[in-house]
């Protein structure tokens, strides 16, 4: 019930998603940095990520590529396109100061669906908050299973 409670007053966390505060608010970061990503809003992503925190993509031939994620955060101002990243069932881990969110998500650009796969991201605890320290994610274009959430909503 106490669960329930707390997600009814947090918003859009569904219930199944936290069991803390620290997991709610650690969730709710990697959902800031999306939004970030979604209004090309390079100072909003800056405000959830330590600027040499890693950003690693793992592709489906098992390229592996990277970035810091000050150099993420730049890019986001230059792209044109409309993009979205969703995620769902995120299973959270806190200990102390550090925290672990995995979580399946969908990627979408132009309103059309790019690629699917698992985020993992690191949290740290810093003064003033809940930051990424990295993220390593899978990108797949195949084998995808369709999205609880459904189709992305129109703009």
């Amino acid at each position: 019930m106490r669960l329930l409670a707390l997600s009814l007053l947090l918003g859009s966390i569904p219930a199944w998603a936290a069991d803390s505060p620290d997991e709610i608010a650690a969730i709710r970061v990697v959902q800031k940095l999306f939004d970030a990503m979604s209004a090309h809003d390079t100072e909003a992503a800056k405000l959830v990520l330590i600027p040499e925190g890693r950003m690693v993509a793992v592709r489906e031939n098992g390229t592996v590529s990277g970035s810091t994620q000050e150099q993420f955060a730049a890019r986001l101002s230059t792209i044109k396109e409309p993009i979205l990243e969703r995620m769902w069932n995120p299973k959270v881990l806190v200990q102390g100061r550090i925290a672990q969110v995995w979580a399946e998500y969908d990627f979408w650009r132009s309103g059309k669906f790019s690629h699917c796969g698992i985020d993992s991201v690191s949290l740290v605890k810093a003064e003033e908050g809940w930051k990424i320290a990295g993220i390593s994610y899978t990108m797949q274009t195949t084998a995808c299973a369709p999205s609880p959430l459904g189709p992305p909503p129109l703009k």
